[in-house]
């Protein structure tokens, strides 16, 4: 035995026969061993508690405490009930040698003792135990590595849970391009399932050829730094364009070797589409003083020049006729350009005309009897008007003006042919659409759709439709005054106009005008009749006056509410109001956790919650298809519209029980 180990081994012997105390104290410590002894239980009870040993020779019969108390007292003590316990004795009854073994001794000696039988049952033991502390201890370090092990998967579950609630589409692909990780915020916003897209090209699958090259400051920046942030122009799976807000960074192992690429990317489209409004608006109103100017000048120099070419006609009668001639150019090509100035006016400011009340279910029977005799039989037209439309104060003349130019950049736009549908409705716009649309004030409007099915138009060329002299017909076809000719027209009539396009799918201009302002009391009187039945309403969106606008709507009609501004939030007020909500209104696009993800939740939590998802993009009806939703409201919407929505999907709620 290595004499290392036998240092580090104690012994106590109880026995109250002194003799046989002195004999094994002398044997076992000339064997190596530190040994203790105790004459009585009391005292090896005391001894082994202030220093536990490592075995026990423990005599049975001894006066007051016997061996087999003591050792139940010793095996009863969290202290001391590990040490293997010997018992010694002249006994050879069974039955007292299995109370022994019930009571917890590891074996037994008979006497008289036998030295090499006492030493070598003392080895086996001592080893034993040594074996059962070196496993007791690799099983402590085994259940804390378990322990930190479970920390860190729970760590890594709630990471992976952060990393699908997030909005921001996560991706890490490997130095080939090749996508090794893609969460549901990817999923979310590109359309692509994970298992569709695990391993394959990044590059093929989210750009297009020609955007390629806006890659290449990226792959610079990520070997010079490491790091990239900026826009990117992305494709989706249906080959829709959009635009994120990314950040990339090179991820390297232990050695510091490159070794994938995390990227977090943000659909910033809507964002985008927004400042692209406000700066053409801008644009726009810079162009359109810089015109109205130049328009003024121009008017100043053709004037005379008429004048003049007109009074030389009347002066000069005998001149031979070639000269005849020319004051007649003259004449014509001032009055072209005082025309065309004209136009340039009317899209800075609008000319006034005559305003009286025109009634516009009868410009469209002059505008479809245009269509029907003079464009190409290929073009289907359709006319939709609702019924008792109100009408509007304004020039008649101009307002014909505006739909022959939507028509014929529509047919123009149809080159093969196609449907054209020209359609007017009533739309009261409140507070609500007001604020969502910078040109739109409350009151009632008249609203005319001018919808084709032809190319459709290019965002490039969609942010720079309405500049005056810019078009993209062919040179000789077309001014590039017709639509800032419109755009000057409505707004004279204190409207404003709205274009959605989508190359390949077609083309919808509406054009909004104000209308005459005594229907707004029938339509106060709708909306008593939307009244809701004190049905309580969850109203979540990132936008505190959207929210505080539809609370204070909805409690007027009698509605109770309860409004998040968040995800998140939604999901903790659904859990506990689940049972008194009827409906959740839902915008689809909020930072922290997004509409989808919301619905997503709610359902797990309730699968028949009734939902109402709320957008400003139109392409979001799509993206809320893949939930189960009622209805689906585009933003901005007003207050009828609003209670229109929930009016007729508590409705079916109700005709479905």
């Amino acid at each position: 035995m290595n004499m290392n180990t036998i240092d580090q081994d104690v012994i106590l012997i109880v026995d109250d026969n002194p003799t046989n105390l002195e004999l094994l104290f002398d044997f076992l410590a000339n064997a190596g061993y530190t040994v203790l002894v105790a004459e009585d239980g009391e005292s090896a009870i005391a001894r082994a508690e202030y220093a536990p040993p490592d075995l026990i020779l423990l005599d049975i019969l001894m006066p007051g405490i016997n061996g087999f108390d003591t050792c139940q007292h010793l095996k009863n003590n969290p202290l001391t009930q590990d040490i293997p316990v010997i018992f010694m004795t002249a006994l050879a009854d069974t039955v007292d040698k299995v109370k022994g073994l019930n009571l917890g001794a590891v074996d037994y000696i008979t006497k008289p003792l036998q030295h090499e039988e006492v030493l070598a049952r003392v080895k086996l033991h001592l080893r034993l135990r040594q074996l059962t502390k070196t496993l007791k201890a690799q099983n402590q370090l085994l259940e804390a590595e378990i322990l930190e092990r479970q920390r860190v998967e729970e760590k890594l579950r709630e990471q992976a849970a952060l990393l699908d609630i997030t909005t921001d589409a996560i991706i890490v692909r490997d130095l080939n391009n090749c996508i090794r990780f893609w969460n549901h915020g990817a999923e979310y916003l590109y359309g692509w399932h994970s298992h569709e897209i695990i391993g394959q090209d990044a590059n093929k699958l989210l750009y297009k050829a020609q955007t390629l090259s806006q890659l290449q400051v990226v792959q610079k920046s990520l070997a010079d730094c490491g790091y990239w942030q900026g826009e990117l122009q992305q494709i989706t799976k249906n080959g829709k364009t959009i635009i994120v807000a990314s950040r990339w960074n090179l991820m390297c192992d232990q050695d510091g070797q490159p070794r994938s690429i995390l990227t977090v990317n943000t659909d910033i489209t809507e964002k985008k589409e927004l400042e692209s409004q406000f700066l053409r608006a801008q644009r726009l109103e810079s162009v359109g003083t810089l015109a109205g100017g130049i328009a003024h000048d121009l008017n100043n120099i053709l004037t005379p020049i008429l004048t003049a070419s007109q009074l030389l006609q009347l002066k000069l009668p005998n001149v031979d006729e070639r000269s005849q001639q020319m004051f007649k150019t003259i004449e014509s090509n001032t009055k072209r350009g005082a025309a065309l100035v004209k136009q340039v006016l009317q899209f800075t400011r609008g000319v006034e005309g005559k305003r009286t009340i025109v009634q516009i279910s009868h410009l469209f029977s002059e505008i479809k009897q245009i269509i029907q005799e003079t464009f190409p039989k290929s073009i289907e037209c359709e006319t939709q008007i609702e019924p008792e439309l109100w009408t509007v104060i304004g020039d008649a003349t101009n307002l014909h003006q505006v739909l022959m130019n939507l028509v014929v950049n529509a047919r123009d736009a149809m080159p093969n042919g196609g449907n054209l549908t020209i359609s007017a409705r009533n739309l009261f716009i409140d507070e609500y659409y007001a604020r969502m649309n910078i040109h739109a004030c409350v009151g009632p409007y008249i609203v005319i759709s001018v919808t084709d099915t032809g190319m459709g138009i290019e965002q490039e060329t969609l942010d720079r439709i309405f500049e005056p002299f810019f078009t993209t017909k062919e040179v000789g076809k077309g001014t590039g005054l017709g639509l800032s000719t419109v755009q000057g027209i409505i707004k004279s009539h204190n409207g404003f106009v709205n274009v959605y396009s989508e190359v390949g799918r077609g083309t919808e201009f509406k054009v909004f005008i104000p209308a005459v302002e005594a229907t707004a009391t029938a339509f106060t009187e709708d909306l008593e009749l939307l009244k809701g039945n004190g049905e309580l309403v969850l109203v979540v969106d990132d936008e505190a006056k959207i929210l505080e606008m539809t609370r204070i709507s909805l409690e007027t009609y009698n509605y109770r509410v309860l409004t998040a501004s968040d995800g998140v939030e939604a999901i903790a007020l659904y859990a506990q109001h689940k049972d008194k909500i009827s409906v959740v209104l839902m915008d689809m696009m909020m930072p922290s956790m997004d509409g989808i993800s919301a619905i997503r939740a709610l359902q797990k939590i309730n699968s028949q919650v009734k939902m109402i998802a709320v957008s400003g993009l139109v392409t979001n009806q799509k993206l809320a298809s893949s939930v189960v939703v009622k209805k689906f409201l585009a933003k901005p919407y007003t207050t009828k519209e609003l209670l229109e929505t929930l009016h007729s999907t508590l409705a079916s709620v109700e005709v479905s029980h």
